[in-house]
């Protein structure tokens, strides 16, 4: 992927993003994206949720959940393993910038809703760094 590290980059994509495109897009990957990569949409999501974060900085967690949601990436989804590794790299790097604002609560509630979905899981998944 083409510097994803980059702010600019990352921001681009957030005319796709939407809470139902989201949804959506949840839906009909979550188990082939693994647990790692739909926790780290729910830790920005819910981070985005809150009313105290920051508008400058919500822009970098809605380029980086349009990133997941765009249908064309650098690595398609569609080839196993690899797939989400862009996907996973851009939601780290929102993840990183924001990462002062995640809550203990917003954590919890996000594995909540991942254990929701993959039932239960090794505490060692949600390590993203």
């Amino acid at each position: 992927m083409e510097d994803i590290e980059n702010e600019k980059e990352i921001v681009r994509y957030e005319k796709y993003y939407s809470e139902e495109s989201l949804a959506d897009k949840l839906l009909k990957v979550a188990k082939k994206a693994g647990v790692k990569v739909i926790y780290a949409v729910f830790l920005l999501y819910y981070t985005l949720l809150d009313d105290a974060f920051p508008y400058k900085e919500k822009v970098i967690i809605i380029g980086a959940l349009g990133y997941f949601i765009f249908p064309f990436d650098f690595i398609p989804d569609v080839i196993s393993i690899l797939g989400y590794t862009d996907d996973l790299l851009a939601l780290i790097f929102a993840i990183r910038k924001v990462y002062v604002h995640i809550t203990p609560e917003i954590k919890e509630r996000s594995k909540a809703q991942v254990k929701k979905i993959f039932g239960e899981v090794d505490e060692k998944e949600f390590n993203l760094f």
